[in-house]
């Protein structure tokens, strides 16, 4: 198959879908590897390095699009690219679909093929999902304690405190993936942390991994609202696959926190589950409201490239491999994971969340993989 390996265009994106080492992978398994040129260079990769596993490098994202069967991305095509997108062409990528209609009307249009990271689901786990949550959940709270900072705006406090002077309070709302590591990067650094989940088993389970300074406690509104008063911090990080993310602190709740309590909305890219956040870039991160700050950066991982790179790479390259090897319907009828990851195909939303979030038919995917 030949897959090809676009730049990423989003603004302050810095990832690329694959590094030469998953490049070297594919080609061993006897398919053709594209790499624009320059795609890896932010993410500390040199053409040279692409070029000596072997890819062929493309000068401009134009070709990579002409003459690939299979693109690996990082991040969602944006508007620039959707004329460059060829029907029935496989999209491996994240796509998020939930938080723009103009999104899925432009990949109905296109008649591609969107298999999405986000939703490829094995054992009730997102494993595609996961090493960007890892990353996303530690620079939650990393930014959130930066912006606590008094010259940003936030509240002056240190996140751990000192020597007889109390830590901050963080609270995090959800205790999947990126929850747990914002709650143990905030507890590591010396803070009070209260994680909310309304799962029991995962409450048990958070009680028996995490440090003292962690409080896991069953996640209500009522809770939600007692806790916000005290904290200094609050990063959010509930998620429902493929859907939009519940709004689970509201605009007249704003008045209740502290001045300069920083907001940190991990699922901005899923809608956001605080009322008020807007989606922010790298380049202008945060926004103040009511004198609470922000921080709703779309892709928090894409600041990291180093690491989030090949961790990317990491979890999607033995699907990326099926993909190739078998083509996408034989993968996808041989592997309910991958099934799971289709969102558009052919024209058709075969992701039952997207086509209600938008008031769009639905068919199953199974009925286009004869």
């Amino acid at each position: 198959m030949k897959i090809g390996v676009p730049k990423e265009i989003k603004p302050q994106e810095a990832r690329v879908g694959l590094t030469p080492a998953g490049a070297l992978t594919l080609m061993r398994s006897g398919h053709q590897v594209s790499i624009q040129q320059g795609a890896g260079l932010l993410s500390g990769i040199t053409d040279e390095e692409y070029l000596e596993v072997g890819c062929q490098m493309a000068p401009d994202i134009e070709s990579i699009y002409q003459h690939s069967e299979m693109i690996i991305k990082v991040k969602e095509p944006i508007e620039a690219e959707y004329a460059l997108i060829q029907e029935n062409q496989l999209l491996f990528t994240y796509f998020h679909f939930a938080s723009s209609a103009l999104l899925t009307q432009a990949m109905i249009q296109s008649k591609a093929i969107c298999l999405a990271y986000e939703t490829v689901e094995e054992k009730g786990k997102l494993p595609l999902l996961i090493p960007m949550s890892e990353v996303a959940g530690r620079m939650a709270t990393q930014e959130g304690a930066k912006y606590l900072e008094k010259p940003l705006g936030g509240f002056g406090i240190l996140l751990g405190g000192v020597t007889g002077v109390q830590p901050a309070n963080v609270m995090v709302i959800g205790g999947g993936v990126s929850g747990t590591e914002a709650a143990r990067m905030a507890a590591g650094l010396g803070a009070n942390v209260t994680i909310l989940d309304t799962n029991l088993d995962r409450l048990r389970e958070l009680e028996s991994i995490m440090p003292a300074n962690v409080t896991p406690v069953y996640s209500n509104s009522y809770t939600i609202e007692e806790e916000l008063k005290r904290s200094h911090l609050i990063i959010g990080t509930v998620l429902i696959p493929g859907s939009k993310a519940p709004k689970l602190i509201r605009k007249e709740m704003l008045s209740k926190m502290m001045p300069g309590t920083v907001l940190v909305d991990v699922a901005i890219d899923q809608g956001g589950c605080f009322e008020t956040s807007e989606p922010t870039t790298h380049e202008a991160p945060i926004r103040i409201k009511e004198g609470i700050i922000h921080y709703a950066v779309t892709n928090m991982p894409g600041a990291v490239p180093n690491t989030s790179t090949t961790a990317l790479t990491n979890a999607t390259l033995s699907y990326a491999l099926q993909l190739a090897n078998k083509g996408w319907k034989k993968a996808c009828q041989e592997n309910e994971a991958l099934a799971k990851g289709l969102n558009i195909a052919q024209g058709k939303v075969v992701y039952k969340e997207i086509a209600e979030v938008f008031d769009l038919d639905y068919i199953e995917a199974s009925t286009l993989m004869h």
